[in-house]
């Protein structure tokens, strides 16, 4: 019989699972939480509830906050444990689960109600995980998109904003006026410079208001950047089944996730900060050589797998590394192509990186998939390959394994695999690359004539005819030929 999580229940859990050492009455709110999914309870949450159990830095406690349904929705799950999250951590050699209690709070998902929590003084961080699709980035132009809908709206209303960085910038105005400092805005979101693209957002947003925030903003504000990193796969009935039948725990919203993490920060916080870096947070005056090498060799490599992998059926992302040729195909791209184009960083070995995500793609019992790593194309193509793609041709390299890459993508979204099965293209622009994938069959530049995707690279004569070459091998031989073909 399972016990149902609540502070009143943790001395009645299995030995098997770890419970804070802290209580509730010991910690106070440093950091409002924008964004309250898995990954932040995998990630931030479990680093400060670590740092809580040394016994340090204990007013640095996470309340929670958001502005969507989904939010709310959690909100409510939450609630009804006293805030706590059960975190398995998935390792082949044996699972172990976690009680965290960095949370001890979470704001009504109501615009006013989230503002006044981020106003309150002794709240000197506020972090967020909205999504990588949830700044408000120009797809055309790399900047801020003034011109969406829910952008102009804020500009429009500002004192009644919608937008998580129009909430943000009413509450650094309150704070302002209260003659309260600024708390640090902190993204944890999957994108390179989040902290530059956060504040381009801000700022982008409040270059439209006449009382002055744009630049107040811009001259008080710290937006770090940082790099963050855990494989940590959606909860549905498997992952709640797992924590109930195996640790004993009823968790309305469990965390299953790998048994690593990894967080890189720039020092930059004004007002404070936890002491991080004793429980192996990374801080560093310039987190960009350390994004650089995930966003290539682990976030490419996920790109690199994804697609052929669809292509041939296959499922799970542990069953596609076991097969020689998808694993063949993502060890000669990453070394021959991908890992040449990333700087070398003191004291990490690249090499080693890559034997790292090796493992963990091959842990099987993440459960990770296929489908979600072909998610979203046109947002992670441009961040994760095509740049890798630009910094070979600017060097006069080669690029066939990288156009093969994208060729498999393309195949990919012409919507059915090698044998002919339906596939569904989980895309916003699904339709559109559906569409261009199958007139590309007969004219490959239909493809990379997407220029929002591809800017000036479809032009590029080199990358177009690896292109084309690729594209039309894996429509007359197939996808595993092709792979094989490239193994050699």
């Amino acid at each position: 019989m399972a016990t149902k999580l609540s502070l009143a229940a943790l001395p009645a859990l299995p030995e098997n699972v770890a419970k804070p050492s802290y209580g509730r009455e010991d910690l106070s709110p440093g950091i409002v939480h924008i964004g309250v999914g898995n990954f932040h309870r995998a990630h931030q949450a479990i680093y400060l509830h670590r740092l809580f159990e040394t016994g340090e830095d204990r007013d640095w406690a996470i309340v929670g906050g958001g502005v969507k349904p989904y939010d709310a929705a959690m909100r409510a799950k939450l609630e009804g444990q006293d805030w706590l999250t059960t975190v398995v951590e998935l390792d082949p050699n044996g699972f172990s689960a976690t009680v965290s209690g960095s949370m001890i709070g979470f704001a009504d998902v109501d615009p006013d109600a989230l503002i006044e929590t981020m106003t309150r003084p002794e709240i000197r961080i506020v972090s967020l995980t909205v999504t990588e699709g949830g700044y408000f980035v120009d797809a055309k132009t790399g900047g801020f998109d003034a011109s969406h809908p829910d952008i102009v709206a804020d500009q429009a209303d500002p004192d009644h904003p919608k937008t998580v960085f129009g909430l943000l910038i009413a509450a650094l105005m309150r704070r302002r006026e209260a003659g309260t400092p600024p708390f640090t805005v902190m993204s944890c979101d999957n994108l390179p410079e989040n902290g530059h693209v956060a504040r381009n957002a801000v700022l982008g947003l409040a270059a439209g208001r006449a009382d002055g925030s744009h630049d107040w903003i811009a001259e008080n504000v710290a937006f770090p950047c940082g790099m963050v990193d855990c494989i940590t796969p959606a909860t549905g009935p498997r992952e709640i089944a797992i924590v109930r039948d195996q640790f004993g725990v009823e968790d309305a919203a469990p965390v299953i996730c790998e048994p690593f993490r990894q967080w890189v920060l720039e020092d930059n916080f004004p007002q404070g900060r936890p002491a991080l870096e004793t429980v192996g947070v990374e801080f560093v005056e310039d987190v960009a050589p350390y994004e650089l090498m995930k966003l290539r060799i682990l976030n490419g490599g996920h790109a690199t797998i994804a697609y052929p992998a669809g292509l041939m059926g296959i499922h799970y992302v542990h069953e596609a590394m076991a097969d020689p040729l998808v694993s063949g195909f993502l060890a000669k791209l990453e070394f021959s192509e991908i890992i040449p184009t990333v700087p070398e960083i003191a004291g990490v070995s690249l090499t080693g990186y890559y034997e790292k995500i090796v493992e963990r793609f091959s842990n099987a019992a993440v459960g990770d998939t296929i489908p979600r790593l072909c998610l979203d194309g046109s947002n992670r193509q441009p961040k994760f390959i095509l740049p890798t793609v630009a910094a070979r041709l600017a060097a006069g390299q080669t690029v066939d394994g990288l156009a093969l890459e994208v060729a498999l993508w393309c195949r990919y979204c012409a919507g059915t695999d090698d044998k002919g099965n339906a596939i569904t293209i989980e895309d916003i622009a699904a339709e559109r690359l559906t569409r261009q994938a199958l007139a590309a069959r007969e004219d490959p530049s239909a493809w990379l004539s997407m220029h929002d995707i591809f800017g000036d690279l479809g032009q590029d004569p080199a990358f177009a005819d690896a292109f084309a070459a690729a594209l039309n091998s894996l429509w007359t031989k197939g996808t595993a030929a092709t792979l094989q073909d490239y193994i050699g």
